[in-house]
């Protein structure tokens, strides 16, 4: 929808308002805002194999929502970007350790998460669904039903997906992966009988397979917030996430992302 002037204008005033009475809560200056400016760049971990959230082309690119997020944010401060691909597992231990600035890789703010690191956002709303090739799964739409030892499933390690096996599913068997590509191989070959994960990745799955017989849930069963992972106690960084996030809403920047990536699926064809 088209915005005009003037409801334009109503939001960023809005935005600098907000921006104003965010900033009496922050104190010194970032620390990590400054090592990013004295280095000329700001360092975004990420996973890499997640699309259409963050991804690797045929070129070895990488590419994304989550990667046009981080080019932006990079571009805001006025600085390049360095992406560093983990397994998702490792991202938030690589934060803790100072070894990235931050993380943007569709992850779930979650209380766990947040005792260790602060999020901004989310950016994003999503939710889970899973993979098979047996209808008669396809159409469980409450997990609980899942909950037996005849059932087989696999999720990205470290992830929301694998905590809801693990909570809603004890009596399955689970087999914990990397990457998405490999828990897809499993269904694929017939060695679990689906794949948690989110529905985004689902559906790219099953389109990049459509001989292969895949079925997905496309209603999410969950609500699933996707923020940015930054270091804990530093307010002023997360101010500042904040504030471009909220920005970046406001201008239609996110929903143009959204529209490339999750409603447009002409970038599959770029894929190995």
């Amino acid at each position: 929808m088209k915005k005009t002037p003037l409801l334009i204008l109503v939001s960023c005033v809005m935005i600098f308002a907000v921006s104003c009475a965010n900033l009496v809560t922050v104190g010194k200056p970032s620390p990590t805002l400054t090592k990013i400016q004295e280095r000329k760049a700001v360092i975004v971990g990420t996973a890499a194999n997640m699309p259409p959230l963050n991804m690797m082309t045929k070129k070895g690119v990488p590419a994304g929502l989550d990667v046009d997020l981080a080019q932006a944010i990079a571009g805001a401060m006025g600085v390049e970007l360095k992406l560093v691909t983990k397994n998702f597992a490792d991202l938030l231990p690589a934060l803790e350790k100072g070894e990235v600035d931050m993380v943007i890789s569709g992850m779930t703010i979650t209380p766990d998460r947040n005792l260790k690191v602060a999020f901004a956002g989310p950016y994003h709303i999503t939710g889970k669904s899973y993979l098979t090739k047996a209808a008669a799964i396809a159409k469980i739409t409450n997990p609980k039903e899942l909950n037996s030892a005849k059932f087989h499933f696999t999720a990205l390690a470290g992830s929301t997906s694998e905590q809801l096996v693990k909570e809603l599913m004890p009596l399955a068997k689970y087999t914990p992966v990397d990457k998405y590509d490999d828990g897809v191989a499993l269904v694929l070959a017939d060695k679990v009988d689906a794949m948690v994960s989110d529905y985004h990745a689902c559906i790219v799955a099953a389109v990049r397979n459509p001989k292969a017989g895949l079925i997905t849930v496309i209603s999410r069963f969950t609500y699933e917030p996707l923020g940015i992972a930054l270091p804990a106690g530093d307010s002023h960084l997360l101010n500042w996430m904040d504030n471009f996030i909220g920005i970046m809403s406001e201008s239609g920047g996110l929903e143009a992302m959204k529209l490339k990536w999750i409603e447009n699926p002409n970038w599959i064809t770029e894929l190995p």
